[in-house]
């Protein structure tokens, strides 16, 4: 079989190709080729993705790059996507991007036959005044961000392609996932990545939210493992919702600074947080969920992180002691 994975050169698409790579199969299918879509090439990729990928540089808003790409049988992890922050500022690209491109890889998918979809959704498809404190895969969708409503618009179109039998169509609501190695992006969510990030390298860093700010959050290797889980699920298994929210930990960011802070001894050069808050990061933060419910995602066996502490410490060995 064949995978195709946008914004696969973007990390979680990075690293969803390297646990390909290393499996060497997706189910009980053998892969034969991995094929990553991004925007821009990364100037720097690992030995095993370039010499075990098909990278393609294009732009998914390109109409005619999904009808190259699609083929028949084939397995797609549709990751790309214009992320919080940037949606925000830029509706008309939020919408190009996250819904219409969205769309027509869907109908690529349809056109050909037998294709497997994943789509990377959010838990910002969840907000608004009413929202309840715990939340779970059934609860009522107000997004309060232009993200939240492109993720929540792909998940219904996701629902209707699956119910039709257009494509095998399933979403992966994914939370914040860190610790993110490199330069932050546009997502409002960066701060929870960074917090860690720029300590653990020995710098300050200046938090834009308040430490009683909620984050539901999980770390990278349980959110690829709970992609490629998704993707393995029999359908009947996932029935006529086909969003599956990944299991969390519900987590503010006091708790993340303690966490941060046991970690002194053993980084003595650790660098030091402050709170300079920010309007804008707060104000999508706010309507971010403050606890999600674990129980249909673990029992549908999507792998759960042991703790925070957990997390940091897979960072630090995978990046700063390599």
């Amino acid at each position: 079989m064949d995978v195709l994975i946008t914004g696969g050169g973007g990390f979680l698409g990075g690293k969803l190709a390297q646990k390909l790579i290393a499996a060497n199969k997706l189910g009980d299918q053998a892969i034969n080729k991995i094929v990553l879509c991004c925007r821009s090439v990364p100037a720097k990729l690992s030995y095993d993705i370039a010499n075990s990928c098909q990278i393609v540089k294009g732009d998914i808003n390109d109409p005619k790059l999904f009808a190259k790409l699609v083929r028949k049988d084939m397995s797609i992890f549709h990751l790309a996507a214009v992320v919080s922050g940037a949606a925000e500022q830029d509706f008309e690209l939020a919408i190009r991007t996250n819904v219409t491109a969205t769309q027509t890889l869907l109908e690529c998918a349809r056109s050909v036959g037998g294709v497997k979809l994943v789509f990377a959704s959010s838990t910002a498809v969840f907000g608004g005044a009413n929202m309840p404190n715990m939340l779970g895969d059934d609860s009522k969708q107000s997004p309060q961000t232009t993200y939240g409503m492109t993720k929540a618009i792909g998940e219904l179109l996701i629902n209707d392609y699956a119910r039709k039998g257009f494509v095998d169509a399933r979403s992966a609501r994914l939370p914040t996932v860190i610790v993110r190695p490199g330069k932050a992006n546009l997502a409002a969510s960066s701060f929870a990545s960074a917090m860690f990030r720029e300590p653990l390298a020995g710098a300050d860093y200046a938090l834009p939210v308040a430490p009683d700010t909620s984050v539901p959050l999980t770390g990278y290797n349980a959110a690829i493992g709970s992609l490629i889980k998704i993707h393995d699920l029999a359908s009947e298994l996932i029935g006529t919702n086909r969003a599956i929210g990944l299991p969390v930990l519900n987590v503010t960011v006091k708790q993340m600074i303690d966490c941060l802070a046991r970690f002194k001894p053993k980084r003595p050069s650790l660098g030091k947080l402050s709170v300079v808050p920010d309007k804008f990061i707060t104000q999508i933060c706010a309507t971010w969920p403050k606890k999600i419910d674990n129980t249909r995602a673990q029992k549908l066996g999507l792998p759960k992180e042991k703790n925070l502490d957990a997390i940091v410490e897979r960072y630090i060995a995978n990046y700063l002691e390599t």
